[in-house]
């Protein structure tokens, strides 16, 4: 097949996953089924013993889910994949399958709301502890490890930061110290860091954001490096029922098609955009990892293959001056979530890290006055031309309360 073929990941991103069916369809058929039917009581018996291939209830397998599972484990260079109902469920059934009653768990504090929120809550309900820390900092990660420590977690780059972990340093890190490396690889996509390359052994990401880019499905996806993660984590998955249905995953196949141009396009666009918010009056700090300004900066270049679409700046205003830019944007669009086709821009503190509180907030870095943008495909032109006619506003409000006071 081309995609064994070929190491282009153009070429890999329209031909990955797709394998032979009936009536030689070019796109993989949706198997919208619940169950498969067997050619006999002896067939049935060897696929539910392992000793054959096959299909037998769409949450173990469906085809058109594992097409989809192969195309992000082939893009990750990993073993296998799973397809999973929503980022969260990937997450949640990774920690479920390799944690046990009295484990430890380092965590990076730039990382995304519900992520934290799931370790404090559901996972230290079964006894088992995180430390969160700023995972940039080798020596602070090291510091973290105890005797009992299992996964260490991290998100790079962090939500909604941009904090960048040296993946390399810390899985070396964690296998020293007999854990497993896990990284969420959400914000950057396999079109632009390769987690499993540099030496973790899982790589999760929501498969709502950039993989299927259209702001239509919610999804997830584990990814692993070998046989036995795999098949732990497939075992896990079956018994908590978290998996993904054939039709979202079809979508999810279609938009991975055009991921390597959606991804070169986000990250053009996001560096002007970014260099225009660092040299903007209204605006205290930008971090975006193409900036030389970025405290990464040098580990983004050692890691990562483009810049990517995501983007958090501050404005000198504080929170009021960043609820005015939102509330006065008209292209770019007052949402949640990230990595779609369209520019969206939230304010974290008050909406998906809220959960997080206050003082963990602060610790990750998330001001008050922090603003997250995600930048589309449109024309650049159009955004930063949004973005300015906002700041311009807040400027103005920023200066009548003076004049006022």
């Amino acid at each position: 097949m081309l995609l064994q073929n070929s190491k282009n990941l153009d070429s890999k991103c329209v031909h990955a996953g797709i394998g032979e069916y009936q009536y030689g369809p070019v796109v993989p058929p949706i198997y919208q089924t619940s169950t498969f039917k067997f050619e006999s009581a002896e067939h049935g018996a060897a696929l539910f013993k392992g000793e054959e291939e096959g299909y037998i209830y769409s949450r173990m397998k469906n085809p058109t889910v594992e097409a989809m599972e192969n195309a992000i484990a082939d893009l990750e260079n990993g073993y296998k994949a799973l397809g999973c109902g929503s980022g969260m469920a990937a997450i949640h059934t990774v920690f479920t399958s390799l944690l046990n009653a009295g484990d430890h768990v380092v965590c990076s504090k730039a990382v995304y709301g519900p992520t934290a929120t799931l370790l404090k809550t559901v996972i230290k309900k079964f006894n088992i502890e995180t430390t969160f820390v700023h995972a940039s900092d080798i020596n602070e990660v090291n510091n973290a490890i105890k005797e009992n420590t299992k996964i260490i977690y991290i998100e790079t780059p962090g939500n909604p930061t941009l904090e960048i972990t040296d993946i390399e340093d810390v899985a070396k890190l964690a296998h020293q110290n007999n854990a497993f490396m896990v990284v969420d690889n959400t914000f950057m996509s396999p079109a632009l860091q390769r987690p499993l390359e540099l030496g973790a052994d899982v790589v999760v990401h929501s498969l709502t954001k950039f993989l299927n880019g259209h702001a239509d499905v919610v999804a997830g996806v584990i990814v692993s490096k070998d046989k036995a993660l795999y098949t732990t984590m497939r075992k896990t998955l079956n018994q908590i029922g978290g998996v993904i249905d054939p039709f979202n995953a079809f979508l999810v196949h279609r938009g991975i098609k055009t991921l390597s141009l959606r991804m070169e396009k986000h990250s053009k666009s996001a560096q002007k955009i970014a260099e225009f918010l660092e040299n903007h009056p209204q605006v205290k700090w930008v971090r975006y990892p193409g900036l030389k300004s970025h405290p990464q900066y040098d580990t983004a270049q050692k890691q990562h293959h483009d810049a990517g679409g995501m983007i958090s700046f501050e404005l000198k205003g504080g929170l009021e001056a960043g609820r005015a830019v939102m509330n006065n944007v008209k292209f770019c669009q007052l949402a949640v979530s990230l990595g779609g086709v369209e520019t969206l821009i939230q304010h974290p503190a008050s909406m998906t890290h809220h959960s997080m509180g206050k003082e963990a907030r602060e610790a990750a870095g998330i001001t008050n006055g922090l603003v997250r943008l995600s930048v589309g495909i449109e024309n650049v032109n159009d955004i930063i031309d949004d973005l300015n006619n906002a700041l311009k506003i807040a400027s103005e409000l920023k200066s009548l309360e003076k004049s006022i006071a």
